[in-house]
């Protein structure tokens, strides 16, 4: 799976694609029919690429890419209007030894949604590139 060019925005909601960088900020796209871009200002924003993004664990951090990757294998996640009794029993499966103290069910409702959005995309078929040494 490949998350690189996915991000997250603090403020706006949804996932974005960053296609380019000028000298104000970071250029994104919208991942829905509307593919609408905007400039991200790093100085007043902050931005995190879905790759980088970890879980609490409770003893190690759990990586959103290997979270999303139990959903996609388990078929289909609940509407993230479901209870919060069964989002928290959904997530066990799908992130077993997550923080259930830490980790809440907006975080949970949060990456149900991502999930929705990036699960027709051909990321879960290209592979990670190799990190840079």
């Amino acid at each position: 799976m490949n998350l690189r060019a996915l991000v997250s925005v603090t403020g706006k909601p949804g996932l974005f694609k960053l296609i380019g960088q000028n000298k104000g900020g970071f250029i994104i796209e919208t991942l829905d029919s509307a593919k609408l871009k905007s400039i991200v200002n790093l100085s007043t924003t902050k931005m995190a690429t879905l790759e980088d993004i970890t879980i609490y664990g409770d003893e190690e951090e759990i990586k959103l890419i290997d979270i999303l990757e139990n959903i996609k294998a388990k078929g289909e996640a609940p509407d993230v209007k479901a209870s919060g009794n069964d989002l928290r029993e959904f997530f066990r499966e799908v992130a077993p030894g997550h923080d259930e103290s830490r980790v809440y069910s907006s975080d949970i409702k949060k990456i149900i949604s991502w999930y929705a959005i990036i699960k027709e995309l051909p990321i879960f078929e290209e592979e990670a590139p190799e990190p840079l040494t």
